[in-house]
């Protein structure tokens, strides 16, 4: 809690909703006979990587798994890899986030390592501040094979629209700088195509329901302030703080997002196997179990 800067409360939400969840999760595996592999989806801002954290921090420390938390966010393209994809299929491809700007190959990987691999495996990670991948003598090194991987992601999970859905701007980044709807498309077939490989290999689906976009903006700012605050305490350097965006910058920049993550809140809810519906403070306000595993 100290380290990720969280109030007292989420004491008894991790209590009351997130020891229950680890205790399942353990079930599974112990039937499995196999390394489990976890995902969670969610929109930005909705408490996924808190919860991956938590979730291996107690699947270790309370069950005695090995378990580790991944993020989406770290198999970003590097900052170079996405201008090239920006020259060559559209400019908005230079901006992280969407489908199509992670290394899926670099995530598979890493995946397959982490569950079979005896020894050290290296886990990339993404300076957010810098916009670009920390260089590999500075990955985090997991010792495998492990009993439990969990990976979070803003879109992780979430399927292609339909055509017909791609044909009309939602917003004003789409029709401004999308007008001949390139970028979705691409986005939406880099969805429905190399996405599915990484899908197909999740176990368990525990999603953060947001109760709709228009909460994302004020999360999103959170989040920035807390990666200024981290900055100024531990970094001085000018060049990551140039990176800080402000309240305008945000807003532009969840435009990017926008028609995924409606798509998501519209469509996932009834896929997953845990689902916690989130309040405009992020209290949980349900718990239910759409897609029901036998934990026997």
């Amino acid at each position: 809690m100290r380290k990720q800067r969280l109030p007292a409360r989420f004491l008894h939400l991790a209590d009351t909703w997130y020891l229950p969840l680890a205790e399942k999760l353990k079930q599974q595996q112990a039937v499995a006979y196999r390394p489990l592999l976890v995902g969670i989806t969610g929109s930005q801002g909705s408490g996924k990587s808190t919860l991956a954290s938590l979730l291996a921090l107690l699947l270790e420390r309370v069950y005695g798994l090995k378990a580790a938390s991944l993020s989406m966010d770290d198999f970003y393209l590097t900052r170079a890899a996405r201008r090239s994809l920006a020259d060559k299929v559209h400019p908005l491809l230079a901006t992280r986030g969407v489908p199509g700007t992670h290394d899926l190959l670099l995530m598979q990987e890493t995946l397959t390592r982490l569950a079979r691999h005896s020894g050290e495996v290296a886990v990339p990670g993404f300076d957010k501040a810098l916009d670009d991948r920390y260089p590999a003598g500075e990955w985090q090194r997991v010792t495998a094979p492990l009993d439990i991987v969990i990976v979070e992601g803003w879109c992780l999970g979430t399927p292609p629209q339909r055509d017909d859905a791609l044909r009309k701007p939602i917003n004003r980044l789409e029709a401004e700088e999308d007008p001949d709807g390139i970028w979705r498309r691409y986005v939406n077939q880099q969805i429905g195509t190399r996405y599915q490989s990484i899908y197909a290999k999740v176990d368990s689906w525990i999603m953060l329901q947001a109760p709709s976009f228009g909460c994302i903006y004020q999360w999103r700012l959170e989040q920035e302030k807390k990666l200024a605050d981290r900055l100024r305490h531990t970094d001085s350097s000018p060049k990551s703080a140039r990176h800080v965006m402000s309240a305008e910058q945000i807003e532009h920049f969840i435009q990017h997002y926008q028609r995924l993550t409606e798509h998501a809140l519209q469509q996932l809810p009834d896929r997953v196997n845990h689902l916690f519906k989130l309040d405009a403070d992020r209290e949980i306000e349900e718990y239910r179990e759409p897609q029901a595993l036998s934990h026997q």
